[in-house]
């Protein structure tokens, strides 16, 4: 077990800590250093704005929407996730690891759509249903976008806020999935692009098919490729890396 990290100063930090004596620096156990943690202040991006896109077969889409979003609450960054296609109750998604993670941390919020597992993957539940929850999820996108409307994102927001006062970050987790999936159409995705604000930083992940319809829409797309999953060899989600 490590013991107690030890403060050092560098000349780096030393010239840093006269500006702001909170920048100083711990000595890690492995000889590097990092700044010692501050307490999460309300602050505004000055470059967010830009649409991705996060798609493949390969497993990382979610996680690295997920990373985005502590990265940016680190920064005092408002935050929200919309995740369709999870949340059910009744299967492991309702018990997902980062939603723990996100009750944790302050400006980061979440809400589902409450699906019973995977659509036509895992579960076999009605396909009814799976539409009226997508077609759900769908107006409250629209309706959070309207509220972020009226907000002022180059302004700090209140990190315990509701995220229709407004959110700097907006996560629509697997919602390319359910275009896949045919439960919500290109349209819906594209109508949600010309309907977010100018700063609003917008992240849409999912579908296993390359959403050519929207790239001319959008500033970064990243397509995780599959070249080994443990799905192939029968092993499902496992707790702590894929839930």
């Amino acid at each position: 077990m490590f013991g107690p990290l030890n403060y050092v100063m560098t000349d780096e930090a030393n010239e840093s800590s006269t500006m702001n004596p909170k920048k100083t620096r711990q000595q890690t156990p492995g000889g590097g250093e990092r700044p010692a943690a501050e307490t999460i202040t309300p602050t505004a991006p000055e470059e967010f704005g830009r649409v991705q896109v996060w798609w493949g077969g390969g497993k990382g889409k979610t996680t690295a929407a997920l990373g985005m979003a502590f990265r940016a609450v680190g920064h005092g960054f408002r935050v929200h996730m919309l995740q369709f296609m999870k949340g059910g109750a009744d299967s492991v998604e309702g018990a997902r690891g980062e939603y723990n993670a996100i009750a944790a941390v302050p400006g980061i919020s979440y809400e589902n759509t409450g699906h019973y597992g995977w659509h036509g993957l895992l579960d076999g539940s009605d396909d009814d249903e799976h539409h009226a929850k997508a077609k759900g999820a769908m107006r409250r996108t629209r309706a959070l976008l309207d509220g972020i409307s009226d907000a002022s994102l180059d302004t700090p927001i209140d990190l315990s806020g509701d995220p229709e006062d407004g959110v700097h970050l907006l996560i629509l987790d697997e919602v390319l999935y359910a275009v896949e999936q045919e439960l919500i159409t290109q349209d819906d995705v594209l109508s949600v692009i010309e309907q977010k604000p100018d700063n609003l930083e917008l992240v849409l992940t999912g579908s296993h098919t390359e959403p050519t319809y929207l790239f001319d829409d959008v500033d970064l797309i990243t397509n995780v490729r599959k070249q080994k999953h443990l799905f192939d060899d029968g092993i499902r989600a496992r707790k702590g890396t894929e839930y």
